[in-house]
């Protein structure tokens, strides 16, 4: 018998990367300041902290979707 390989979602590049992760990344590399700007997401503009945008972001479907999107782009360059 073989033994089972974690291949649950082979073609989704953000597979086993965590939101926090993305988030301490896109802050390092670009700044509060600039993601506020690019995105125009609030949770980057007023008193931006990690843990507060990881809040908004997971409650919020269209915001977390365009910070993955920003983020692919970000690390294919």
């Amino acid at each position: 018998m073989e033994p089972k390989q974690n291949n649950e979602q082979p073609n989704n590049p953000l597979h086993g990367v965590k939101l926090a992760d993305i988030v301490q990344y896109l802050e390092e590399t670009y700044g509060w300041e600039e993601l506020g700007f690019t995105m125009n997401i609030n949770c980057f503009k007023n008193n931006p902290t990690v843990k507060s945008s990881l809040k908004f972001l997971r409650r919020t479907p269209w915001a977390r979707a365009k910070v993955e999107q920003f983020y692919l782009k970000s690390i294919k360059k």
